[in-house]
């Protein structure tokens, strides 16, 4: 059995908002959506593994230690539509009651998800407008040490590749076998994906059809695992593929090669 953390893919719906005058603008309801849900289950589904699914504001928010914690307890950890700022930045850091009273510093969460990584454990990075580049560059991923372990390189700047058509994934070779009954060829259009360069030293397993870029890149680092995933395994870049009947089966291939 493994023990899986996964962070990102919530979402906040704040509104409707109503504008009653120029002056006065109202929002009306709140809303929490786990877009995660469906990744979650496929890991969950034979029955052997277990899943905590948090937040992207809850990773942030972690105190001194509780990262820390966090991986010495788990076996896998997936990282999906969070921008490098919250590795980086901290709430403390913008506390004016701390400030002045004595060296604000924290741990560095990519230097422990490195180390973490090279001494035998496993990440699984996802896309999405917020993951490797991102939108404008916001993931910034690659302006991290998240990028020593990174089985791909990131572009420089926006990586967004989409289209209201959908790319197709299609499988090397040498790893066609390797997902068994689950057919990788009739696998539904995603409508995006975060563009990044093959890396040496790691395996393509999946590409897109129409571009040639890498989809799913797998490979070793030091004693750990990683595993790149450059779409989205939730809508929207994902909504086909989460209500395709091997999506569980899938996923299941993947966190083998993790484990």
């Amino acid at each position: 059995m493994a023990k899986i953390y996964y962070v990102g893919d919530w979402a906040v719906l704040m509104g409707p908002v109503f504008a009653e005058s120029p002056f006065n603008y109202e929002y009306k309801g709140i809303d929490i959506f786990n877009y995660g849900e469906w990744l979650m289950k496929a890991f969950q589904s034979s029955g052997e593994h277990e899943v905590k699914s948090v937040p992207a504001w809850d990773f942030y928010k972690m105190g001194p230690g509780e990262y820390e914690k966090i991986l010495e307890e788990y076996d896998v950890v997936v990282f999906s539509d969070i921008e490098a700022k919250n590795f980086q930045l901290a709430p403390n850091f913008f506390d004016r009651e701390k400030m002045g009273k004595g060296i604000l510093t924290l741990p560095d969460r990519t230097r422990l998800t490195v180390d973490w990584v090279k001494e035998g454990k496993s990440v699984m990075f996802m896309g999405g407008w917020l993951s490797f580049s991102g939108e404008i560059g916001k993931g910034g991923w690659g302006r991290t040490r998240l990028k020593e372990i990174l089985p791909v390189e990131c572009m420089p700047a926006d990586d967004l590749v989409e289209s209201t058509e959908g790319f197709y994934p299609v499988a090397s070779p040498e790893w066609s076998d390797f997902f068994g009954n689950v057919d990788i060829n009739n696998m539904p259009p995603i409508l995006g994906y975060n563009q990044t360069r093959e890396r040496e030293g790691f395996d393509t397993i999946l590409s897109i059809r129409e571009t040639g870029d890498p989809l799913l890149v797998y490979g070793e680092m030091g004693k750990g695992k990683v595993l790149a995933y450059m779409s989205d395994p939730a809508p929207h870049w994902g909504c086909n593929i989460v209500y395709w009947e091997h999506y569980n089966d899938f996923w299941l291939k993947c966190l083998k090669l993790m484990l």
